[in-house]
């Protein structure tokens, strides 16, 4: 989950983030706008939601050069980053 710095890079870090969609393997990846309709807390922007086989699934995912280029886009833009790791 990411949340922006400013309102105005919102567009930007969905659009680099929507480019991890695009890494080839046997996960699920999806990455959409947090559409705000809760009445109390909105603070994240984007949810990036992956489920992967195993760890060594994660490991190929994360060592692609398209994640390394989104961490280049996004980084400088995010003011939060939340990771969850669960075992289904």
């Amino acid at each position: 989950m990411f949340s922006a710095k400013r309102p105005e890079n919102i567009d930007t870090i969905y659009a680099g983030l929507k480019n991890l969609e695009n890494i080839k393997g046997n996960w699920l990846l999806r990455v959409t706008k947090n559409e705000k309709l809760d009445q109390i807390a909105n603070d994240i922007d984007v949810v990036v939601y992956g489920e992967f086989p195993d760890k060594n699934a994660l490991m190929q995912y994360k060592s692609n050069k398209i994640y390394q280029d989104t961490i280049e886009i996004v980084r400088p833009l995010r003011d939060q980053r939340i990771a969850v790791d669960v075992t289904a």
